[in-house]
């Protein structure tokens, strides 16, 4: 689950961390009023969407009076916004944050992310702040492992702010600010936690002035607070459906609707769609008990994809059997109109019987006997 840079924001402040002031806006009426809250000088305009990359993109505005401030939302709300994370179709404006403008003396990026490698978080600290960390070279990025239970140790953190360059006061408030990016991460159960750019100010202050939060939907149960914050305006429509009903959906750009039980096996079924010549449209899992409630609703998100050109179902009956499966399969496609191609495969316990269930339906279905065998007839239907 993804939030709002303001959002963010609001969590870093609870947990200590400075960040400037600003006001969430929805309304060019709020934005006058936010510029004239803010002392009326120098603020920033920053469209509110969950993708970066916003200020090359336009959504990042300065505005010394007024009437700037409210030109600038006038022209961003309801506005849709390309960047380089929106892909093509971009994402509609319908918030801004409004924050006051800073004396910035220096830059630099700072996030902790899980280290897949090592399984646990990592702080990633650059000297070169706002830009894309992926375009700084590796040597240059600086890293420790946060402890799970601890946290950033205060030596850690030290050293990570001496790496920068950093000295004195400064040096002392950036330990401070890392180690507090620190806490919020893993007292909210975060996949990400983000700043960029960390901002040290003229008179030595070091303020988080871009926030970005990604947390584990696996753990929201425990942070109802956390849940409350979600916005569907900002999510997939097809997506969002899918969480409802406990199905992983992440929509691709292919044309194989693809239904498949299990994380590994969704992987590796798209990965061979990919090898013969294809191209997934989207990550489905329906997990280990594959209902016929479940699997209708799967077959209708799908469907519903106007890119799908055919689909290909591979399901490895292990705790729920196959025939059982089959039954679920048919009892869907009896109750959703399909206009495609439907490619099956059955693998595991009581796959025989599985597959002779989906034989005898009538239905048009194209069975498959391997990963192989149903990967090249799903490629070939789609065609």
């Amino acid at each position: 689950m993804n939030i709002h840079e303001f959002q963010a924001k609001e969590l870093f402040a609870a947990g200590g961390i400075p960040v400037p002031r600003g006001f969430h806006c929805r309304t060019v009426e709020e934005v006058r009023a936010a510029h004239a809250e803010l002392g009326g000088g120098l603020v920033v305009v920053k469209a509110q969407i969950h993708a970066g990359g916003r200020g090359k993109a336009g959504g990042v505005q300065l505005a010394k009076t007024a009437d700037e401030a409210t030109g600038h939302a006038e022209s961003l709300l309801g506005s849709t916004l390309v960047t380089h994370q929106t892909g093509p179709e971009g994402k509609v404006v319908s918030r801004l944050l409004v924050e006051e403008g800073l004396d910035i003396r220096q830059e630099f990026y700072a996030a902790i992310a899980i280290d897949r490698r090592t399984g646990g978080p990592v702080l990633i600290a650059s000297a070169e702040g706002g830009v894309e960390i992926e375009s700084v070279p590796q040597e240059q990025l600086l890293r420790e492992p946060v402890d799970v239970y601890a946290g950033l140790w205060p030596h850690q953190a030290r050293a990570l702010a001496y790496g920068l360059g950093l000295s004195g006061d400064s040096a002392k408030k950036a330990a401070s600010v890392l180690t507090k990016l620190a806490r919020v991460f893993l007292d909210h159960d975060c996949s990400l936690a983000e700043v960029n750019p960390l901002v040290v100010l003229g008179d030595g202050g070091v303020v988080a002035l871009d926030g970005k939060m990604n947390f584990d939907d696996n753990a929201l149960f425990r942070h109802k607070d956390v849940q409350a914050l979600r916005d569907p305006d900002e999510e997939d429509a097809a997506e969002a459906r899918a969480a409802k009903h406990n199905l992983s959906y992440v929509k691709l750009d292919g044309t194989i609707g693809c239904m498949v039980n299990g994380a590994g096996l969704a992987m590796g079924t798209m990965d061979i769609i990919q090898h013969h010549g294809g191209s997934p449209a989207n990550f489905l899992d329906v997990g280990g008990g594959a209902s016929v409630d479940r699997v209708t609703e799967a077959f209708e998100i799908i469907c519903d994809d106007p890119n799908v050109k055919a689909i290909l179902v591979n399901i490895f009956g292990g705790i729920v059997k196959c025939d059982l499966i089959a039954e679920g399969v048919l009892g869907a496609i009896r109750n959703v109109e399909l206009k495609v191609p439907l490619v099956v495969r059955l693998e595991g316990t009581n796959v025989e019987r599985g597959r002779q269930l989906l034989a005898e339906s009538g239905l048009p279905i194209m069975t498959a006997t391997d990963m192989t065998d149903a990967a090249q007839k799903a490629v070939e239907a789609a065609r």
